[in-house]
């Protein structure tokens, strides 16, 4: 694993869950990350992400440098760009210079909701992956978030009563623009894991092709909720009418009605969570809500990531000269 930004860095998918459920078992007291630096940029603000990947960090004995990036920090990031502006530095220097710095380069940035196509193409992650001869982990970016799709995976592995859970991600209403990269990864994860995995939205929601692809869709949330076994509620902003809100229907917010049709379904969010308009706090503290507990394992989710780029970058090279 060279980088660490979506399912498809992973070789073995099966293997960083079983770890991460073992570093959970095992507790912290690693010594594999001692003399080594783990460097993290926040473009944009963060409570789980942060807190989790410098605590995962550390307990593997890393120093742990954090920096607001977006405040006050003017990068760069276009090819060729004649620098006459507000941007003092490149992207090619900056991540060239954290690199000679760190061992581990995170990095966060959301989505400017302007241009689709140029949200898609993930420019301020692909250009640190460019320009940084250290590996990077995307700690969300405009359409991706794996770390927290590990973290749900591990947590339904941690979970599940039968052999294969029926998987529900449900949209929920909320009163902002929100990025689609929770709702992208989550699919991509449970897309290559033994699950059955439901969608449900209303019409003009539908995610960007490349993750919709071989996913059932239900537009009847009552529907998709019958016999479920976990049920993830997101908010996501349409993919094809990119950067508006079509709907806040507060039919979609998930309640304990709807709640009665699943198999007693784990209820999960990511959080931050707007009470009473994604979900009602009924659901929120119920027994079988387990928000808290799939938040404590970014932490596990976060250090096997870690653990693992360090290892491979510790194995020696066969082949060529």
């Amino acid at each position: 694993m060279k980088n660490f930004t979506a399912v498809s860095d992973v070789s073995d998918v099966k293997a960083l869950v079983k770890r991460a459920l073992e570093i959970k078992q095992e507790g912290p007291g690693s010594t594999i990350g001692q003399h080594k630096t783990l460097v993290l940029l926040f473009f944009n603000p963060s409570l789980r992400t942060r807190l989790s990947t410098e605590k995962a960090g550390r307990n593997l004995g890393m120093q742990v440098i954090t920096m607001n990036a977006g405040e006050g920090w003017k990068l760069e990031f276009e090819e060729g760009a004649v620098m006459n502006g507000d941007s003092a530095e490149h992207v090619k220097e900056a991540a060239g210079v954290i690199s000679r710095y760190a061992d581990i380069i995170g990095v966060r940035s959301f989505p400017a909701f302007q241009n689709r196509e140029e949200d898609y193409s993930e420019k301020v992650l692909r250009q640190f992956m460019r320009y940084a001869s250290v590996p990077v982990v995307n700690l969300e970016s405009a359409t991706l978030h794996p770390l927290q799709s590990l973290t749900d995976l591990i947590t339904i592995e941690e979970y599940k009563t039968t052999a294969r859970p029926k998987v529900v991600l449900s949209w929920a209403p909320h009163p902002r623009i929100l990025p689609q990269a929770v709702a992208n990864s989550f699919v991509e994860w449970m897309k290559v894991s033994d699950v059955e995995l439901v969608v449900t939205h209303p019409e003009g929601y539908e995610l960007a092709p490349p993750f919709a692809e071989g996913v059932r869709v239900e537009y009847d949330q009552a529907k998709a909720f019958e016999g479920a076994d976990f049920v993830y509620a997101k908010n996501w902003s349409p993919y094809y009418r990119y950067g508006e809100i079509l709907s806040q229907d507060p039919e979609w917010t998930i309640s304990a009605r709807q709640m009665s049709r699943t198999n007693n379904a784990k209820f999960m969010h990511c959080l931050p969570v707007r009470r009473n308009v994604v979900v009602e706090d009924s659901v929120l503290d119920h027994p079988d809500s387990i928000i808290l507990q799939q938040a404590g394992n970014r932490e596990v989710a976060a250090q096997a990531v870690l653990e693992r780029l360090l290892l491979e970058a510790a194995t020696p090279r066969r082949g060529g000269c």
